[in-house]
């Protein structure tokens, strides 16, 4: 087991969204941010900047554009050049740019709901229609997906498919085969790609992350990629993220349609983005074990001692989807809060298929873990 979440400092008190929003009595599992110090290296960057205790205007670090292009190859197999990629305070501005990027009069975005609530607000910001897709769903509960369904509801004037993958909040790290039949229905029909894949780095074990634009150099002429080290290292807060766009001429649009609005990044946020992808990976992998082994610690402890929830154990990501249609309570989320005093994440926000769904952070120690799962499986048991 390894200890990466067992160190983690007092997170109340210290402005932290998560933590404070809710009364001191109440586990906060909800907000996808890890309770799990960043990487030293990161640290020891950001220390030595604030020791110079100048913050003047700033640009990109001289090798920040190599280290991203080499974390790809290296840990996904996708070559990119270093003028494909555009810096951005966070991927949720990164898809509403897309957005901006296609939008016109009439126009419409796919998105596969349940999923991340900002993307399903992100079309209508831009004066876009959003058009919602349920993911299919196997007997078993799985989560898929249907190609002729995906096809359909494409249709023909479709602008833009937002594909978050790995996908928040199934937790599927799409297959190739999968991803090829988006794409390829994408392209038959003429719709861009926004792929959000901000998660592509916390993947388990017997699944892969394969970036879309990968696939080929047509897919990729008409994809924009958003990645972070906000998920990988936890630094959500530092607000830096990227766009991956090799085309030319999307990249001239994507970033005209930021104009005036979208500044790059923050000088702290590049400095640790920086300080990660150059030595973060030895903590990526020690996180990533002690992530899996709490994976599987709530798949158990649902099964074991919440009766009317189900889960499937994620390929990615550090978020558990919780189905509670079959607790018998009519506000899943309400009944927790209230009778648990845990906070989760409502199904609502979701989108459709979000109904009776709870999300579940299980990126914290395994003493919160289990302080949170014997609150539910206490105020379950006593309605008996």
């Amino acid at each position: 087991m390894s200890d990466a979440f067992v160190s983690a400092p007092e997170r109340r008190g210290t402005d932290s969204l998560k933590w404070g929003l809710y009364p001191s009595d109440v586990l906060p599992m909800w907000l996808a941010d890890m309770d799990v110090r960043s990487p030293a290296a990161v640290r020891r960057a950001l220390m030595a900047r604030v020791e110079h205790g100048v913050f003047g205007y700033t640009r990109e670090p001289t090798a920040l554009r190599e280290q991203v292009v080499a974390w790809l190859e290296r840990r996904h197999g996708w070559r990119v050049g270093v003028e494909s990629i555009v810096v951005l305070p966070s991927v949720v501005a990164g898809f509403n740019l897309a957005c901006r990027t296609f939008a016109r009069p009439g126009g419409s975005v796919l998105v596969q709901t349940p999923v991340y609530p900002p993307i399903l607000d992100a079309p209508g910001q831009a004066g876009l229609e959003c058009r919602a897709l349920e993911l299919a769903r196997d007997p078993d509960g799985a989560y898929g997906f249907d190609p002729e369904a995906f096809d359909t509801a494409l249709g023909s004037g479709t602008d833009l498919f937002i594909l978050c993958n790995p996908h928040n909040p199934v937790g599927r790290a799409f297959r190739r085969d999968e991803l090829e039949a988006m794409a390829e229905a994408c392209l038959r029909r003429g719709a861009a790609i926004c792929a959000d894949e901000i998660h592509a780095d916390l993947v388990y074990p017997g699944s892969t992350h394969l970036p879309v634009a990968a696939l080929d150099p047509d897919i990729a002429r008409r994809t924009i990629t958003l990645i972070s080290t906000s998920k990988t290292f936890n630094l959500p807060g530092l607000k830096t993220a990227f766009a991956i766009v090799t085309d030319r001429e999307l990249r001239r649009r994507f970033i005209g349609a930021g104009a005036g609005l979208v500044d790059g990044a923050n000088l702290m946020g590049l400095t640790a983005a920086a300080a990660a992808y150059r030595e973060g990976e030895p903590w990526l992998e020690k996180t990533r074990t002690a992530l899996a082994a709490n994976r599987d610690r709530v798949a158990a402890f649902v099964a074991a001692r919440l009766p009317g929830l189900r889960v499937n154990r994620p390929e990615a990501t550090c978020l558990a989807w919780l189905d509670a249609r079959e607790l018998g309570e009519p506000d899943p989320f309400r009944f927790f809060l209230r009778r648990a005093r845990v906070a989760l994440f409502d199904g609502r926000a979701f989108g459709p298929g979000g109904e009776g769904f709870l999300r579940f952070n299980f990126g914290c120690a395994p003493a919160t873990l289990d302080a949170a799962l014997t609150r539910m499986a206490d105020a379950v048991a006593a309605r008996a």
